[in-house]
């Protein structure tokens, strides 16, 4: 008994109690006998909590200290300027570094709440967002996402300091593709299963900047653009019109006549989204100038023929390797 006690590991925030807790719980077999609590047992679970609140304020204390980087705190002016040795790219990693401890921290809920409180989602907004440095812009953008997810009383205070704007301008138009990606993952934190922020998606036209970040020369950012479309049409069925009425059937189609990439399988599914249940995104689909049929019968005989030929080369040179 002395060394499970020595080798339990107590638990460092409220969920690794509810962890614990649920763990302890599946671990019984049938009801368990009312006792008086020992001495032991109290001694235990007065440490267990003791940790758990020590635990969470270290990280608290933690993510004051990041703060304080963030805002230049504790240098005055004129010992900025007397340190020479001291130039913009150290400044630069520690802010980056700062950020990176308060993303991993705020992987917590109860973190993510605490820094709202703190001040810090502002401080992302009103100085790191549009800052001169992509490496910081994208930092706070990825900071919001990982406050925001799951988070409805962060999402709903981040849209009142309107945070879906500036993110969708991020988006839309900043000069650095990781900025861009990055910002699109928070504007998908604030509207994926949030009406207030699908509003304001829509209100920002929102699906114009998701149609140009699908014809954008980044990967990731086409990737993830029409994989949010497909998530939003699909999450929100009253909205095809409106998507149609922008000429979106179009415009996905265009997408589709450029080289394949994996991410045409979720244009693909915003295509068939608008077909089902709404009558002007089919008789867009089917309109014969668009010549969409044709092109996915092109496009299935193009690939069918990748797919044989890398069997063919596969079978060769398996083949190869058994006689070498």
């Amino acid at each position: 008994m002395a060394e499970d006690r020595q080798d339990r590991r107590y638990p460092q925030n409220l969920q690794g109690v509810l962890q614990l807790a649920v763990e302890a719980g599946s671990a019984a077999e049938g009801p368990a006998p009312i006792e008086p609590m020992s001495e032991e047992r109290k001694t235990w679970l007065r440490e267990a909590l003791a940790e758990v609140c020590k635990g969470q304020m270290d990280e608290v204390e933690q993510m004051k200290q990041c703060l304080a980087v963030l805002r230049n705190e504790g240098t005055s002016t004129s010992e900025r300027e007397g340190e020479e040795e001291r130039d913009e790219e150290e400044d630069e990693d520690e802010r980056e570094s700062a950020f990176e401890m308060l993303s991993e921290l705020c992987e917590n809920l109860d973190n993510a709440r605490d820094l709202m409180i703190l001040g810090g989602l502002e401080l992302c907004l009103s100085q790191y967002l549009c800052h001169v440095q992509s490496g910081l812009r994208w930092r706070a953008a990825q900071l919001i996402a990982s406050c925001a997810q799951n988070m409805p009383q962060v999402q709903v205070h981040l849209l009142s300091m309107g945070a879906l704007p500036k993110l969708l301008q991020l988006t839309d138009s900043d000069p650095h593709p990781t900025v861009r990606v990055k910002a699109l993952y928070a504007v998908s934190c604030l509207v994926r299963e949030q009406e207030a922020g699908l509003q304001a998606f829509l209100s920002h036209d929102g699906f114009s900047v998701l149609m140009r970040g699908m014809q954008s020369e980044n990967e990731k950012l086409r990737t993830k653009s029409a994989f949010l479309l497909l998530n939003l049409l699909t999450s929100h069925p009253e909205q095809k019109d409106t998507v149609v009425s922008m000429g979106m059937v179009q415009q996905l189609v265009s997408v589709l006549r450029t080289p394949h990439s994996p991410f045409h399988e979720h244009v693909l599914g915003a295509l068939c989204c608008l077909v089902e249940d709404c009558p002007q995104g089919l008789k867009d689909c089917t309109n014969p100038a668009l010549g969409l049929e044709e092109l996915l019968r092109q496009r299935s005989r193009e690939l069918r023929g990748k797919e044989e030929s890398q069997v063919k080369r596969l079978s060769r040179g398996g083949g190869g390797g058994d006689w070498a």
